[in-house]
């Protein structure tokens, strides 16, 4: 009786240092979109009120996990049943973040400034404040959802071979990374000027060279931020091109071997870009008839 349980004990450890194995093989092939996501996410969870972001950023995290909730044992039906059905949703996902790119694109350039949205750090009504919360909030976990689906398959067609509690234990690892160390870094950066205004203050209680080391530090992180914000914008805008661009050159075999002899980078964001510019002008032209 004990040799068996100890066998079993021994069986589960062999599995768990098989899917750790497996789950680092994985990681490395998600690392680009995880990349993408942090980039993406955190342009997302910017642009509110102090006192607000880490509210807004946990609304989002709870999304996420939403998120993987509802893809994950649908992804595993899915492979088993319905394999067919992968690439669609991967080209559907790909053709909304192309779109949500070039829209960003458009209004930034485009857009007259009596058009554009106020920022939730300069709205003064609650009400209304709420209410752009909460329009930022479902943006970023559409996204969120769309990004999960690119991640989620990617680490799955890493363990397609491997028997099913091999995939789900390596599928469920890579997700829930890519929710606690993306939204747990994004949190890290939003709250970037709290820490440098906690080096000021810390100052003022030292003396020498230290006092101006600390001074220093909180200082320069409180002046980056803005910064980091807009670099993290066009950073986000630019990875939502590249990734929606790429479920289009890798999934679609014509366009793939269209842009073969092109940089992988260049073919992704070229393609992203036509297929938003597509979208966002097919939006334009139906407001423009309905007027």
């Amino acid at each position: 009786m004990t040799g068996g349980i100890f066998a079993v004990l021994d069986d589960i450890a062999i599995l768990l240092d098989d899917a750790a194995i497996m789950s680092k093989v994985a990681a490395k092939k998600t690392a680009a979109i995880l990349g993408d996501d942090l980039a993406v996410n955190a342009e997302k969870a910017t642009g509110f009120r102090a006192t607000r972001e880490l509210p807004v950023l946990w609304a989002i995290t709870k999304g996420s996990f939403i998120n993987k909730l509802i893809i994950l044992p649908l992804t595993f039906l899915m492979s088993a049943y319905a394999p067919w059905l992968v690439v669609p949703i991967l080209l559907f996902g790909g053709a909304y973040l192309s779109y949500e790119a070039v829209e960003k694109i458009y209004h930034t350039f485009f857009s007259h400034a009596s058009h554009e949205k106020p920022a939730a750090e300069t709205v003064s009504d609650e009400a209304e404040l709420l209410k752009i919360e909460k329009t930022k909030i479902k943006s970023a976990v559409r996204t969120d959802f769309i990004l999960s689906i690119e991640i989620i398959m990617i680490a799955l067609g890493t363990v397609l071979d491997q028997p099913l509690i091999m995939q789900i234990i390596v599928v469920i690892v890579i997700a829930t990374i890519a929710t606690i160390g993306v939204y747990g870094l994004v949190a890290l950066l939003v709250r970037m000027d709290d820490v440098g205004f906690f080096l000021i203050e810390r100052s003022k209680q030292t003396q020498g060279t230290r006092a101006s080391l600390l001074a220093g530090t909180g200082k320069l992180l409180v002046a980056a931020l803005p910064k980091v914000i807009r670099i993290l914008g066009i950073v986000g805008t630019i990875a939502m091109l590249l990734v929606g661009g790429g479920m289009f050159t890798h999934n679609i075999d014509i366009l793939h071997k269209a842009v073969a002899g092109m940089p992988s980078l260049l073919a992704d964001m070229l393609v992203g870009s036509l297929v938003g510019a597509i979208l966002v002008g097919g939006q334009l032209l139906v407001k423009t008839v309905k007027k």
